[in-house]
């Protein structure tokens, strides 16, 4: 079976939710059955794995990806898997597996900055109705999501007609049982403030004004806004920020600083109104990190309920909220619980699940 994946959604500086998706199922499948890549730009190799053969093809925004399928052919794809729900090409005789992640950008229309203008403004169309989704779905031979939250949702839509399978996203690095450092008591440095975490982006739908309020509430803590930001962005949240609030904004992260942080924060936080998977939710629970979440179907399911959960519109509840985690017991538990429930998710377990699909397909 001659397994391509598109990796062209891969970026070239960091990776966001999406990109990393694509790559660590792209290392994962390497180890249980050869792949190869398809990319648009040498710099995306920097953030896939070394060793896996690649192709460089098209952009995915260029006229030519309505040929692309003809590319696969000579290639020999038995089955092409795509980490989002866009890729193009006609009367092609492969396999097709595509990726829907959401359905955030239904109910939050903005679309990520990065794209270019014109497929921003298709963006925007496309998620006016659902129609046009089930176009897309419906070409593909089988459909992935990342949750049983997600899967649900596209059920009662009926977005498809095509088998729908949920490949997880999973932690860097599993954690091994029994090595891991003792987390029960609070992170808290001597003579320093007790540590909040939060990691995403500052789309609206992510809410990150309801932590910066909530700090009115918290003496004593910090937060860490460590994801890159837009600078009149970064200048909108700084103008809310409370009297005293100690928060700082990092810019962007290198992901052994971000572990560093995340091993001695006193907990993640996030305050999203809406989410696919959530995936800086399930990295906490793999570094031993108590989680404050907004209470959301989606985060139920990937926590298993061991976070500490509040009203996404209530700095007042967000801080309570933090606050319970500083009862030593209730940490504790957390962080156990929440060690367990990690190791439910690995690549390795979601690339299992993608390559049995794949060959379920080809036959």
């Amino acid at each position: 079976m001659n397994v391509v994946v598109d990796a062209r959604w891969t970026r070239t500086d960091h990776h966001d939710g999406i990109s990393r998706y694509g790559a660590s199922l792209i290392e994962a499948l390497h180890h249980l059955h050869p792949v190869t890549m398809l990319v648009h730009d040498e710099r995306q190799l920097r953030l896939l794995p070394p060793g896996v053969p690649h192709v460089e093809v098209n952009s995915p925004f260029s006229p030519r990806e309505l040929f692309l399928s003809r590319t696969l052919h000579r290639l020999g794809a038995d089955v092409v898997f795509s980490p989002l729900q866009v890729i193009g090409g006609f009367r092609r005789r492969y396999r097709l597996v595509l990726t829907l992640h959401d359905l955030i950008y239904y109910r939050h229309p903005e679309p990520p900055g990065f794209l270019p203008l014109p497929v921003r403004v298709l963006w925007r169309l496309y998620h006016k109705a659902y129609w046009p989704q089930r176009v897309m779905l419906n070409r593909a031979d089988a459909v992935v999501t990342v949750s049983e939250t997600t899967k649900r949702l596209i059920a009662e839509h009926r977005l498809t007609r095509r088998p729908v399978a949920v490949v997880h996203n999973a932690p860097p690095v599993p954690v091994p049982s029994g090595h891991h450092p003792d987390r029960g008591a609070a992170a808290e440095p001597a003579g320093g403030p007790r540590e909040l975490v939060y990691m995403g982006s500052f789309m609206p739908y992510k809410n990150v004004e309801t932590l910066i309020a909530g700090m009115a509430h918290l003496p004593g803590y910090r937060l860490h806004l460590v994801s890159r930001i837009a600078p009149e962005r970064e200048v909108e949240l700084r103008g809310s920020l409370p009297p005293g609030a100690d928060v700082v904004f990092w810019r962007g992260i290198e992901e052994s600083e971000y572990q560093d942080l995340l091993g001695r924060a006193a907990a993640l936080v996030t305050a999203s109104r809406d989410e696919g998977f959530g995936l800086p939710v399930i990295e906490a629970m793999n570094a031993g990190t108590p989680v404050v979440c907004s209470d959301l179907e989606i985060f139920r399911e990937v926590t298993g309920g061991h976070a500490s959960f509040f009203d996404a519109g209530a700095p007042e509840e967000f801080a309570a909220a933090v606050r319970a985690v500083e009862d030593p017991a209730t940490r504790s538990d957390l962080v156990e619980a929440g060690l367990a429930q990690a190791r439910r998710f690995t690549w390795t377990s979601s690339a299992e699940r993608l390559l049995d699909l794949m060959r379920s397909l080809v036959g």
